[in-house]
């Protein structure tokens, strides 16, 4: 069974612009896109974590988990940047700036929240 998390999208052009730049910053690309669903991957490949951008099933709006957050790792203190900067570009909100972190010696990284208010961190524990 492949792994995978749905986040809910209200306006999914709108969610799909967000994901489609955010994700490409740390080469996360789309290998599925179908009608009301878009899949994304590690260098668009299918394999490992899959994220789904799609309308919720039930029809209703989706809404944000309260305490849920979907944590993406980065290579680079740079790719924290750019991932936080085209959050804030394509109509996410601030969580935290890009920063050290007291979990751990090289723990730098950034929060944000989609268009929806599913909330995303960014980490990279590389030494700078």
């Amino acid at each position: 069974m492949q792994n995978y998390i749905t986040l809910g999208a209200n306006d999914h052009a709108a969610s799909c612009m967000f994901y489609d730049a955010v994700l490409a910053t740390i080469d996360w690309h789309s290998h599925i896109n179908f009608p009301g669903w878009k899949a994304y991957s590690s260098e668009g490949q299918g394999e490992g974590l899959i994220v789904w951008v799609a309308k919720p099933f039930n029809a209703e709006p989706a809404t944000a988990g309260n305490g849920a957050m979907v944590g993406f790792a980065a290579r680079s203190h740079e790719q924290v940047d750019a991932f936080y900067l085209a959050a804030l570009a394509n109509g996410g909100t601030d969580e935290g700036a890009p920063g050290p972190r007291p979990y751990g010696p090289n723990w730098y990284a950034a929060y944000v929240r989609d268009p929806v208010g599913n909330k995303l961190g960014i980490v990279c524990t590389e030494a700078a």
